[in-house]
């Protein structure tokens, strides 16, 4: 409950010191910094899969052609 009222506060402290604009420019930077955390973690979990389907591919193909010959 007091968070709430700690944001609240801080808002209408950041909208009177630099203003409407500014304070909007703020919040949509924080937004925009969440939303990349969020997509660099999801690169994370893709880049360790795909390593993992790589080396699977390359261990097969290492196989293969080791029984070729």
């Amino acid at each position: 409950m007091y968070f709430t009222y700690v944001l609240i506060a801080l808002l209408l402290l950041l909208v009177a010191y630099a203003g409407v604009e500014e304070t909007m420019r703020l919040i949509y930077y924080v937004e925009l910094n969440i939303k990349y955390a969020y997509v660099k973690v999801r690169m994370y979990f893709m880049e360790k899969k795909l390593r993992k389907q790589l080396v699977e591919a390359t261990s097969e193909i290492n196989w293969e052609k080791k029984n070729d010959r």
